[in-house]
């Protein structure tokens, strides 16, 4: 029998092990986000606690990943066990859905301060719009503040016993409405899906929407994706900053620094739908120290400059037109931040820099007073939205933006 040669054999295990690993493995270009919260403060030290929090998904998948921040921690940050399973109601899971999380095999990992992880992959079939509960436990440390995002409008659960993170239901948990550590949950989904990106401020974080009620304007995209069966590849994931500014930082970094990591480097991103602005223009009224006096030509260079970032990546960018604020307070609503806001505008409806335009100017402001949010659109402060106001923004948005071509 003829001697097969050495350097033959070791080809061609080689390659029997690479088709096993792309077999075991979904391809990296079917994960897709499917929803996200922009980590954005510094939030008190978690110590021999148990996180447990809601999330309502867009796009459904056969398998989930889970990305953790220690983004603005200074020291490293233990972590684990982490659980995910199906929503039942307030803190409770349903039974049979829990599933174990590992990173690199392990069920705990350490968070490196200033950075992050992304879990391994769960197989675990979610649906479209469904709620997941996700848990982890941190255990005794050297006081490492926790990675927030502020205003999660969501009932979040914590508990002082140490691990509970299996629990069926943490009934006597406190709560709070801010996210913790979790920045992003992944879905492998079809091969053909993709993620919108809605960035922007506290409009598209959803202030002024009820609480666990799932009315922001990013989310009610989602839904509306998921109702026409064209679209059911396609999530969502939301990286409003309540506050956020494109030019200087406010709460949480600005648009400039912080698009990489929360547009660009999003799991099977390909469309951003930028609305900013409106902070950089209420905030350099007189009130405003020199470096936040922006101008109208500052705010557009600064929408170029992310125009031309998502280009480089190959993501379509649109422009959505900031929307009215006359009776917000003095001096973040005045005339002349007012006249700014129509010439920033004119120029996203206008300037052919984006690859389209969403008029949610148009959906929300009154007929009769143009630069007045109408009424019924409200939630009181005449800047932010209510539920129905999101309801009509995302009613504006025109689904074919988000065609997916091979």
């Amino acid at each position: 029998m003829p001697r097969i040669p050495r350097a033959f054999v070791l080809t061609l295990l080689l390659g029997l092990a690479c088709q096993s690993a792309m077999a075991a493995t979904p391809a990296a270009s079917s994960w897709v986000g499917t929803w996200s919260a922009s980590p954005d403060a510094d939030g008190p030290p978690l110590s021999a606690q148990t996180v447990r929090q809601v999330v309502r998904i867009s796009v459904g998948g056969t398998a989930v990943r889970l990305r953790l921040s220690n983004l603005m921690g200074a020291a490293p940050l233990p972590v684990g066990p982490v659980h995910v399973a199906l929503h039942a109601q307030g803190s409770a899971i349903v039974p049979g859905s829990d599933h174990v999380v590992m990173f690199g095999g392990k069920q705990d990992t350490l968070i490196a301060g200033g950075d992050s992880v992304l879990s391994d992959a769960v197989t675990m079939d979610v649906k479209p719009l469904q709620e997941l509960v996700v848990s982890f436990h941190v255990p005794a440390n050297a006081g490492v503040r926790s990675t927030i995002h502020s205003a999660g409008l969501a009932t979040a659960y914590v508990t002082e016993r140490g691990d509970e993170t299996a629990a069926m239901d943490l009934p006597d948990a406190n709560t709070t409405e801010s996210r913790f550590l979790l920045t992003d949950v992944e879905v492998s989904a079809a091969a053909n899906g993709g993620t919108v990106v809605p960035f922007g401020d506290s409009i598209t974080d959803g202030m002024g929407s009820d609480k666990d009620a799932q009315q922001r304007w990013p989310d009610l995209l989602a839904a509306r994706l998921q109702a026409d069966p064209k679209f059911r590849s396609i999530g969502v994931v939301n990286e409003g900053i309540g506050g956020n500014r494109i030019l200087t930082e406010g709460y949480g970094p600005s648009a400039l620094a912080r698009f990489d990591r929360d547009a660009l480097g999003k799991a099977g991103a390909r469309w951003i739908v930028l609305l900013e602005g409106i902070n950089d223009i209420g905030n350099s009224g007189p009130q405003a120290k020199p470096s936040e006096q922006v101008s109208v030509e500052q705010i557009i260079e600064g929408m170029k400059t992310l125009i031309t970032r998502a280009h480089a990546r190959g993501l379509k960018i649109y422009g959505a037109t900031l929307t009215p604020f006359h009776g917000a307070w003095w001096p973040y609503y005045t005339r002349a931040n007012e006249a700014k806001r129509q010439r920033v505008n004119e120029w996203i409806r206008e300037g052919g820099a984006f690859d389209g335009v969403i008029d949610f100017d148009k959906a929300i402001r009154d007929p009769a007073q143009p630069d007045r949010m109408l009424g019924k659109y409200d939630s009181g402060d005449h800047l932010h939205p209510n539920g129905a106001g999101y309801e009509a923004m995302a009613d504006a948005i025109d689904l074919k933006l988000f065609v997916v071509r091979p």
